[in-house]
């Protein structure tokens, strides 16, 4: 029998509802069938559409959740120049994704009905400087998905102000069913969710060779998701037409996969 994590109060309040104890409790029933594998960082990210709903709120921080519910989450990205190899120290990264409801801040036109306003709010995005080795963190809650998307979370890369790298870092399909079939914070939704990583336009189209797919692991307090984003100092980050809707794949059945390794999400 698979031993369950305790929690610490602390972690239990940052997740700020019972739903994400929860989660992290039977986390180990999460497969993880479709999780990256280690990849040589000299690979170029893809660049991927930006989106309707890209702010800068002007916040350097690390915590960006804002009480919002949900499970927690470790985002550890790294940038590396994509010629040398070597890590791009200073550099810029923005991030910003749906909470549990498939909610963006900073908008109108949310929710499963489009009918609410977020306007004035910041939750879900911050700004973070790269270290020496390349790497920010941010401490943040396991996004939620809206219609017509497969899970995901926006990032931009800026080097001495100029965007180099606009991308969107997609999760595992089986966690990704796991938590919204169980966790409530993430449940009873207007519609039920018809797109995942494999027919999701933009992953498939953008990214055919998944360098943009994390991986996950479970850690004692919270979900842990990592990617190594490989830029191109002279480029310039383009906005990305989305693409013609005849590329769009079949619709698949959720992935339904049985874990391979206890103790590994």
């Amino acid at each position: 029998m698979l031993k369950t994590p305790v929690l610490s109060r602390r972690a239990a309040l940052a997740a700020l509802s019972l739903p994400a104890v929860s989660a992290l409790s039977a986390a180990r029933a999460a497969p993880v069938a479709d999780a990256a594998p280690p990849r040589d960082v000299c690979l170029l990210t893809p660049q991927s559409i930006e989106g309707p709903f890209y702010l800068d709120p002007r916040l350097v921080r690390a915590k960006i959740a804002e009480g919002r519910a949900g499970v927690p989450l470790r985002v550890d990205l790294r940038v590396m120049d994509g010629a040398t190899c070597k890590p791009n120290a200073r550099a810029r990264v923005d991030i910003w994704h749906a909470d549990a409801r498939g909610i963006y801040s900073g908008y109108q036109g949310q929710g499963d009905k489009q009918d609410l306003s977020t306007v004035g709010q910041t939750f879900l995005r911050g700004t973070q400087f790269a270290d020496g080795k390349g790497a920010v963190r941010f401490e943040t809650i396991y996004p939620g998905w809206y219609e017509g998307r497969a899970t995901h979370i926006h990032f931009k890369v800026l080097l001495e102000d100029r965007n180099v790298l606009t991308g969107q870092m997609y999760f595992p399909d089986a966690v990704n069913e796991f938590i919204y079939a169980n966790i409530p914070a993430y449940g009873e939704r207007l519609n039920p969710r018809a797109v995942v990583n494999a027919n999701d336009r933009f992953a498939t189209f953008d990214d055919p060779n998944r360098l943009s797919f994390c991986a996950i692991k479970e850690e004692r307090e919270c979900y842990a998701v990592s990617l190594v984003l490989g830029v191109d100092r002279s480029a310039v980050a383009k906005a990305k037409r989305p693409p013609p809707q005849d590329d769009a794949p079949p619709r698949p059945a959720v992935e339904r996969t049985r874990m391979l390794i206890p103790g590994l999400i």
